[in-house]
């Protein structure tokens, strides 16, 4: 009750001091969220990659595999499984901005994969697409969200743009499953079967060739996979003898895609960095400005207790608990305003596919942890000023 009379003694200075608190603390919590979402999304392609082999076509040559090398590469040493890749964007023809969020994509599955790789994905409604299926479609659930789909529903895919010409084609497709968030690349998605994608993939190309590609027995490229396990190192070791032993394929090391996804993470985390100190400069310095100008206002109260017999630990104890109660209050208040905000904006752009933020219990810890640190660090020196003070020179002064 004493160190809440204190605070309240001077309501005006107390007030802009937490303020202090709160406003680095709103910084690191939307920031950090902001930093949290696209890690996310990051994490997704390292677990994706760093768990499968992607092959393609060699440098220069386009993008048309026949499907018979899938069966020399499921008989290089190492690779358990192989499937067939095949993507398309789901909104052709869109006019490209800068984006925050992934792009709707379509996608051919076999769920097969899903056994294979370490990004799972799980069903929140429906079932998966059979990989004899024709006509069905799962969607992530962001793509759920931005078409309003449910089970059943029927959604044309792909998207006809406004001014598409009279040679466009999309077909309908219904949806039979949606899938769980997984906060990355899948909740973007539209999984058809591989037969779908194959009939996509033909209309997808040029005219001048379509017709005498026979999509059944081509790919855009592969996915190997080595048994559930296998190190980073092996993986690289396998693309390697890919490489080596099948002919006209060019498989990436899983090693460079991961490498590229962690250094993109790192920026991230810089952001997250950056508001921590915002909020140790403009808190800190608040802080421990106003435990200086309360341990100088208090000289006689406090010579009066240690005349009294408070012992050096009391007085010590009593500031530090003062500056460390400003910091939490800063911090609960920031924090709660934080997930205000970045929930409101979520809620706001969840029809656009623009969720940019994510509050997760490790940012949590963090926000209100760093508070609570800020604040009993920042009153460390008034505290030890308070508790050195000589009694008989703190009675003499005259506030």
């Amino acid at each position: 009750m004493e160190i809440l009379r204190n605070l309240t003694r001077r309501k005006l200075r107390s007030t802009l001091t937490i303020l202090g608190i709160v406003i680095g603390i709103f910084a690191l919590t939307t920031m950090g969220a902001m930093s949290e979402h696209f890690n996310a999304l990051l994490d997704g392609g390292v677990k994706y990659f760093g768990s499968s082999v992607q092959i393609g076509a060699p440098d220069g040559q386009a993008s048309i595999l026949p499907l018979s090398k899938l069966d020399d590469i499921k008989q290089v040493d190492g690779v358990a499984a192989a499937f067939p890749g095949y993507s398309f964007p789901a909104k052709p023809g869109a006019v490209s901005t800068v984006s925050l969020s992934l792009p709707d994509t379509i996608v051919g599955h076999d769920p097969a994969e899903n056994d294979y790789s370490a990004l799972k994905t799980t069903m929140a409604q429906g079932h998966d697409v059979a990989a004899d299926a024709r006509g069905d479609v799962v969607l992530g659930s962001s793509m759920a969200n931005e078409f309003k789909s449910k089970i059943g529903d029927s959604i044309d895919l792909p998207v006809k743009p406004k001014d598409a010409g009279p040679d466009f084609v999309n077909h309908t497709f219904t949806v039979v499953g949606i899938l769980n968030p997984t906060r990355t690349a899948p909740d973007n998605f539209a999984y058809v079967s591989n037969l779908d994608a194959q009939m996509l993939f033909k209309e997808s190309l040029p005219a001048a060739i379509r017709n005498t590609v026979d999509a059944g027995k081509v790919a855009s490229g592969f996915a190997a996979y080595a048994r559930p396990g296998t190190s980073l190192a092996d993986l690289d070791r396998i693309a390697d003898r890919i490489n080596h032993e099948v002919t006209g394929v060019k498989a990436i090391k899983p090693s460079d895609l991961v490498n590229s996804f962690k250094a993109g993470g790192a920026t991230f985390t810089a952001i997250t960095t950056a508001a921590a100190v915002l909020a140790l400069v403009i808190g800190g310095l608040s802080v421990v400005n106003t435990m200086i100008m309360e341990v100088t206002e208090r000289f006689r109260e406090i010579g009066l207790k240690k005349a009294v017999g408070a012992h050096t630990g009391h007085i010590l104890r009593e500031y530090l608990i003062e500056a460390t109660l400003i910091g939490l209050l800063g911090g609960v208040f920031g924090y709660g305003l934080g997930v205000g905000l970045t929930n409101l904006l979520n809620l706001a752009g969840r029809s656009s596919n623009l969720e940019l933020f994510l509050i997760t219990p490790p940012l949590t810890a963090i926000a209100l942890g760093f508070a609570v640190a800020l604040g009993a660090l920042a009153g460390i020196i008034p505290a030890f000023r308070a508790a050195r003070l000589d009694p008989v020179t703190a009675l003499r002064t005259t506030n």
